[in-house]
């Protein structure tokens, strides 16, 4: 991996400490480039033209995709966010009164909302695992509830985004394949940052984001969808031309790919700077971003601890997103410090991770994030202007 050349590619991180990919990562200079180039093309030729002179490029998203996490190109959907592509596979599934969903106390705000929200339309049951003392799934109680709910859906999310911790969403995925349950990956803080392979997960969905660690342009991300889904003839709630081909006044044919969910409508602009951004990280391979961030979240999280913070991260694998506080809760100085010294970084807020931080007994955390064009000395400075 080449530092010095990814940082000549990436010019946000020159004049200052860029610590928020957890948020939206800086993007690569081919990803921009790529996209203005697309722009003037348009401006020249109008949308559809220039969609059609660039369907190899276009075509080649599915292919950088499929390949980051081990899938197929027709496995892939583009959508405008991961929320985007969460609930259009929600809205595949044909939930009726009394459907139970398990899913964890760590799961995406927006996920928590999606599903009380199908609670009140459709009375499902919400189901909540515990997490042991070391803050792992239990997975023992994973299998006491699914034999005892039988639940339409599992739905755990990877990393969440207010804490480090890693989930074990290849356990959770070995049981769903056991029970034959649908299972939904949000791997929005993941991709791009770690290793991710959906065929050890046994996942029916994951969703990724383009803005975090994929260094893509907002507005952007994709949903897998596996083979068993789209054999089942799942799709979403409402399709358009893209997903479905019109075959009689009253009926239509699906798309045989994971395409059924995307909409015809969309930005190829910021597509094609996603698909800049997938061939950036599997140039550099997968494998070797996730070593190098661990070396620099590892080294900030044991300077922050030494210096007297309180971590709250817990778990056995932790990953680039760290969370932290003073001993006390408080967060006010450690902002202070941060932003005369022109880091960028995040506060995660109660009500953004209300089950995490009730039961962490905090209202705030500063998140930093690092990510593979941060240096160990950026790391070591940080740590150096936050001793107590």
């Amino acid at each position: 991996m080449n530092l010095d050349a990814i940082r000549r590619d990436t010019p946000g991180c020159s004049d200052k400490i860029f610590l928020n990919s957890a948020g939206s990562s800086l993007m690569p200079k081919p990803v921009v480039e790529r996209m203005v180039e697309y722009l003037y093309e348009e401006q020249e030729l109008g949308g559809h033209t220039t969609a059609e002179k660039n369907i190899e490029p276009i075509n080649a998203f599915y292919e950088q995709a499929a390949k980051l996490i081990n899938s197929k190109p027709s496995n892939i959907a583009f959508t405008n966010s991961a929320t985007d592509g969460y609930a259009k596979a929600l809205s595949s599934i044909s939930f009726k009164d009394g459907d139970c969903i398990i899913t964890t106390n760590d799961d995406y705000i927006s996920n928590h909302i999606a599903f009380i929200s199908l609670q009140r339309r459709y009375r499902i049951k919400v189901i909540r695992a515990v997490n042991m003392p070391d803050n792992e799934l239990d997975l023992a109680y994973f299998e006491h509830l699914i034999q005892k709910h039988h639940p339409k859906l599992i739905a755990v999310t990877h990393i969440p985004t207010n804490s480090g911790l890693i989930q074990n969403v290849e356990g959770v995925g070995k049981l769903c394949k056991q029970y034959d349950i649908l299972y939904l990956v949000d791997a929005c803080q993941s991709v791009g940052q770690l290793v991710v392979d959906v065929t050890k997960m046994n996942c029916d969905f994951l969703t990724a984001t383009g803005r975090k660690f994929i260094r893509g342009p907002r507005g952007t991300g994709f949903l897998y969808v596996s083979d068993h889904v789209l054999a089942q003839k799942m799709a979403p709630l409402f399709l358009d031309s893209n997903g479905a081909e019109w075959t009689a006044f009253d009926d239509y044919q699906l798309s045989e790919t994971a395409k059924r969910f995307e909409f015809f409508e969309r930005s190829n602009a910021s597509l094609l700077g996603l698909t800049e951004a997938l061939k950036y990280a599997n140039a550099i391979g997968m494998v070797n971003i996730e070593n190098y961030n661990r070396k620099l979240s590892e080294t900030l999280r044991t300077h922050l601890l030494d210096n007297g913070f309180r971590i709250l991260d817990k778990g056995n694998q932790l990953s680039s997103i760290i969370t932290f506080c003073e001993q006390d809760g408080k967060i006010d100085t450690i902002q202070k410090i941060i932003k005369e010294n022109n880091i960028i970084f995040k506060v995660n807020n109660k009500n953004g991770a209300l089950i995490d931080f009730t039961l962490k007994n905090v209202d705030q955390a500063i998140r930093l994030s690092p990510h593979y064009f941060n240096t160990m000395e950026e790391i070591e400075k940080v740590s150096a202007m936050l001793k107590l």
